[in-house]
């Protein structure tokens, strides 16, 4: 029984998760969340006092899965630079949008403290982890001694997060790309990695081309 209580919990988180990403808290009803999740109206506030407590259970999840996914880029080996080709380049589903970046237009979220919070915490963690590399780059000489750490994490976050908004607004996952390997190229270490960027763009034209004469 409680193993059964525990599934359904996580089925109406992660269905939340979902719908708060696709439709945003106003468009998530309690209704769609049940019918996404097969569980009943019962279960639902059995587990959760309502749709508030579903969807902050829901946004903190997302918030830890972002977090996630970043530290397993952030934190492997390497240079600096290397680290943060690794962020910005890491799988995504580029054209749904970044699950949290969604959330933080989203007004109704912005509007509310608790809904709001783990958002804020999460891409005040996102930039001070990217400052921290940052930092670590000019100590070594990967960078240059006169660019500001703080500054450039925020570069970074904004240029993926509208990295996701030109790639919806076109339809097309290539914007994201050109943007994040824009900002590697001006980031790249006295133009070594300028050039590497720029082989691995064209690798990348070529392996979509190919893909694209496969499908057909």
């Amino acid at each position: 029984m409680y193993s059964d209580r525990v599934k359904a919990s996580e089925r109406l988180v992660e269905a939340a998760q979902d719908l708060l990403w696709e439709r945003g808290y106003v468009g998530t009803s309690p209704r769609a969340i049940q019918q996404r999740a097969g569980a009943g109206q019962g279960s639902m506030y059995h587990h959760f006092a309502g749709k508030p407590a579903l969807a902050l259970a829901a946004i903190r999840r997302s918030a830890q899965e972002l977090r996630a996914a970043a530290e397993a880029a952030l934190g492997g080996g390497g240079t600096a630079y290397g680290r943060i080709e690794a962020y910005l380049l890491r799988e995504r589903d580029v054209l749904r949008g970044c699950p949290l970046g969604r959330l933080a237009m989203d007004p109704d979220v912005v509007a509310d403290d608790a809904l709001r919070a783990p958002v804020d915490e999460t891409l005040d963690w996102l930039r001070a982890r990217l400052a921290g590399i940052v930092q670590e780059g000019v100590d070594r000489g990967e960078f240059a001694t006169g660019l500001d750490p703080r500054h450039t994490a925020a570069t970074i976050v904004a240029v993926v997060q509208g990295g996701y908004v030109l790639a919806r607004a076109a339809g097309d996952a290539a914007a994201f790309d050109t943007a994040a390997r824009g900002l590697l190229a001006l980031l790249a270490p006295g133009g070594r990695a300028t050039a590497d960027t720029r082989g691995k763009h064209a690798r990348t034209e070529a392996a979509d081309a190919a893909s694209e004469e496969g499908d057909a």
